[in-house]
């Protein structure tokens, strides 16, 4: 019986094998081709080195090839080389196998069609599970698809080296935690022509993730990391997640740079390149996003999260950048797709143009306080969200509901929004004066918990 629930918003996602296995897979890769009517066209799939990797993808390169499609297999990369294959590539569908930040016995895969557009929950996601839910789909095609072993890799390091003017940079020292994920494989090939000193941590790829889960959103997991910067004296240190399509960055004091203010470094080195550029920012970014955007002369457009919501709007506006607080960083000539590694470069970039440390960096564009992400666990989460909006409501502030409930006074605000996948409510709370900051944030969780 088919788990309904690992079909997401953004992707495929359970644990493997009780809620993931490999006739799953089959059948969506059976269900993908039929869905898409690729029959006779050609999908490149790639996987991560998770430990039911390999057996997942194996599955559904048989599912596609039944259904009549041929197969490019890229084996091992990295979840933004597999979006970058298929628009370099002008192929009209991809798979990526991974669970990117989730613990070592999940897996997952991320779709995308032509031109490295991502399916989602309600394009193309929620219908491929419908249709193996149905019992319909069409049996083996007459004509099987054939399979090709394919290797993007230095392709994809000279896509990545783009972005950057490589000529001139000081050298710089940095550290790099890949988490014995697949930044272990894509990143070599990219800084050996780079004028940086690497100090390497578990570039081994070990899909049990030994040394620590792949998630650097988790305090726990950076600490290391931060360690290692101050002994080493580096510049920064940079940490990637299982799939190497999101990095954290920690500036050499060893404290971790939010991912909203390292959207805004990336925008900075944007609008250098390309002034007057559009850029979008998910909603609950801090206002020192939008703000650097409009005073380097760009123009900031406020966006829901969402890789679904912001790449259509990035294609609308013709938006150079595009940059998420959790980590998540859009790229107009990387087909829209989002990459850790681009990102990670942009920044080395912008530092090793400058003598200035990147806290230095920081200091004059961050004049606020944040709580970072909270979250409280709620039975009604809309009930809740009505009782905040309620308490807050005639106090003179904005309020918006693009993305849950923000409430704008001005010199501090807040946004609080419900998970999509679990029974929570996420708190965001930004002010000028850390002890506003505090107080309101203490006064909002008092409410959200009682």
């Amino acid at each position: 019986m088919l788990d309904e629930s690992i079909f997401k918003a953004y992707d495929i996602r359970g644990i493997y094998p009780d809620t993931l296995n490999e006739d799953i897979a089959r059948d969506i890769g059976r269900a993908y081709v039929n869905h898409l009517g690729l029959s006779g066209a050609r999908v490149i799939a790639a996987r991560d080195i998770r430990l039911s990797g390999e057996a997942l993808e194996k599955a559904f390169i048989e599912g596609v090839t039944e259904a009549g499609a041929d197969v490019l297999d890229l084996g091992l990369v990295s979840t933004d080389a597999l979006y970058f294959a298929v628009g370099h590539l002008e192929e009209p569908g991809g798979a990526m196998i991974t669970a990117s930040h989730n613990p070592k016995n999940y897996n997952g895969f991320k779709l995308c069609r032509e031109n490295a557009i991502a399916l989602s929950g309600e394009e193309g996601l929620y219908q491929i599970r419908d249709l193996i839910l149905s019992g319909k789909i069409p049996g083996a095609s007459d004509v099987r698809g054939s399979v090709e072993e394919g290797d993007i890799t230095e392709e994809y390091a000279e896509h990545c080296l783009s972005f950057i003017q490589t000529e001139g940079l000081r050298p710089l020292k940095i550290v790099v935690d890949a988490g014995n994920g697949m930044g272990g494989k894509m990143l070599p090939p990219i800084f050996e022509k780079l004028p940086f000193e690497v100090v390497p941590m578990y570039f081994e790829l070990d899909g049990s993730f030994p040394n620590h889960p792949p998630n650097p959103i988790e305090p726990e997991n950076m600490r290391e990391l931060q360690e290692r910067v101050v002994s080493e004296g580096a510049d920064f240190g940079v940490a990637f997640d299982g799939d190497a399509d999101r990095c954290f960055i920690v500036d050499e004091k060893g404290t971790t740079i939010s991912g909203d203010l390292l959207a805004a470094l990336v925008a900075k080195n944007v609008l250098e390149k390309e002034p007057g550029a559009t850029i979008i920012f998910s909603a609950v970014c801090s206002k020192a996003f939008p703000e650097l955007v409009e005073r380097e002369g760009g123009t900031a457009i406020r966006s829901r999260a969402g890789h679904s919501i912001i790449k259509p709007q990035m294609r609308q506006h013709n938006a150079a950048f595009g940059g998420e607080h959790s980590g998540h960083f859009y790229f107009r000539d990387n087909y829209f797709a989002d990459s850790g590694i681009i990102a990670m470069l942009t920044v080395a970039e912008l530092v090793a143009r400058q003598d200035k440390p990147i806290s230095e960096l920081l200091a004059p564009i961050d004049p606020y306080i944040r709580s970072g992400e909270i979250n409280s666990e709620v039975e009604d989460q809309q009930a809740v969200l009505q009782k905040v909006e309620e308490h807050y409501s005639g106090d003179g502030a904005k309020i918006d509901h693009l993305d849950g409930l923000t409430v704008d006074f001005g010199e501090w605000w807040f946004n609080l929004r419900p998970s999509n996948t679990e029974p929570l409510l996420r708190l965001n709370v930004e002010a000028r004066d850390r002890e506003v900051m505090e107080r309101e944030r203490d006064r909002l969780l008092e409410m959200i918990r009682s």
